[in-house]
């Protein structure tokens, strides 16, 4: 039963109270102490609805509390995870190297495990930032040097020197990035 029903049903039983006792008042005494427990009584209806809603407020509040951790709670993990992608991509690009069968193996291996750990964290709600050939924006790159390019406009990014991440839509490691400049 709703907190509304529960009052409105109060009212009904005070109303046909009311009606009783007003028709058996004979004196003024009697009418004033009516007059005083319904002001008293309507004092602890507002009272009852102000906690009411207040208790609501809170109920929000803690659901919120459990998304935004449910979204964010793994939030430090996957950034220190980060560095693990960099490593197994610095390891792909410098084993170009090593041009033996063996090693391709080995290559192809840490290539299918980069491949499924950012499978993983994708499914967490990570997402790499694009950057190359975009336009510079401080809210996603932190340009690290501007360079004279040619083939792009001014402020578009010329370089990435390392990754940017986003997890749930809440930047989690902005791109470190050359951006172009006009000559």
């Amino acid at each position: 039963m709703e907190a509304k029903d529960i009052i409105q049903s109060n009212e009904n039983i005070t109303e046909l109270n009311e009606e009783n006792l007003v028709s058996d008042i004979s004196d003024d005494k009697s009418f004033e102490l009516l007059k005083n427990l319904r002001a008293e009584l309507d004092e602890l209806k507002e009272k009852h609805l102000r906690l009411y809603a207040e208790f609501d407020n809170y109920k929000k509040k803690v659901q919120k509390d459990k998304e935004e951790l449910l979204m964010y709670g793994n939030e430090s993990l996957i950034y220190e995870l980060l560095q693990v992608i960099d490593t197994l991509e610095i390891a792909i690009t410098h084993s170009s190297d090593f041009k033996s069968e063996a090693n391709q193996s080995l290559i192809k291996g840490v290539e299918n495990t980069l491949r499924e750990f950012k499978r993983i964290l994708e499914k967490s709600g990570l997402k790499q930032i694009e950057a190359v050939g975009k336009q510079f924006d401080p809210a996603f790159h932190h340009a690290m040097s501007q360079v004279e390019a040619p083939d792009f406009e001014d402020n578009f990014v010329v370089e990435e020197f390392r990754k940017g991440y986003i997890l749930n839509n809440k930047i989690l490691r902005p791109s470190l990035v050359s951006v172009s400049k006009k000559s």
